[in-house]
């Protein structure tokens, strides 16, 4: 028996196959909002706009970001950090695995994955509708990294320690992105992350 096509697989194939049209499709959504951002300006740009040029229907466009500001602030580098913390030798102390981590999945990315995270990031600094999304958006963060961080040392994600852990990563992280923006990307976000983890280790000697 010949194997089943793609139109036919079932089981993890299947799942595989629709998320990397998922994948796909959001991928393309955020690219033409980009552009249109670029080529309009955020304010002009519709959400009808946006899915015409990705040809989608606004609807679509709805299951992949429920409102314009989480074309700036959704990306799928958490799920791709959270894996790489998880992949590190369990021997690295917690900061040492996270920069670990970051540097793996930065440079992984390819030139044009982080010309348009620097894009959006530029963006978010700049429509107060993404500004105000921004801390739900780093609390999230923060939940996956005490979540990996607890199962790492076998805390409880919930604990100050663990907790502290992951926001304090978080509130170094943000004048990494300020600094990114500034420099307009010359300076390598790996560098930045680097930096400042390194920084945050060694107990911010300032």
């Amino acid at each position: 028996m010949s194997a089943p096509s793609p139109a036919g697989a079932t089981g993890p194939a299947a799942a595989g196959l629709r998320e990397r049209k998922k994948a796909r499709t959001r991928r393309a959504i955020q690219d033409h909002a980009l552009r249109l951002f670029a080529e309009h300006g955020y304010d002009n740009t519709t959400v009808e706009r946006i899915a015409e040029a990705a040809e989608v229907s606004p609807s679509t466009f709805f299951r992949y970001f429920p409102t314009k500001e989480d074309l700036l602030l959704r990306d799928e580098y958490d799920p791709l950090l959270a894996e790489a913390f998880r992949a590190q030798p369990s021997h690295l102390p917690p900061l040492a695995a996270l920069r670990a981590a970051f540097r793996a999945v930065t440079e992984e990315a390819g030139d044009a994955d982080l010309e348009s995270a620097l894009t959006r990031v530029r963006l978010a600094m700049a429509v107060p509708a993404a500004r105000a999304r921004t801390l739900e958006n780093l609390l999230s963060m923060m939940d996956v990294l005490a979540g990996v961080a607890a199962e790492r040392a076998g805390a409880d994600p919930r604990s100050p320690a663990v907790r502290v852990f992951a926001g304090s990563v978080l509130g170094a992280l943000l004048p990494v992105m300020v600094t990114w923006v500034e420099c307009d990307g010359r300076t390598p976000l790996a560098d930045l992350v680097d930096e400042a983890l390194t920084l945050l280790s060694e107990g911010l000697p300032v």
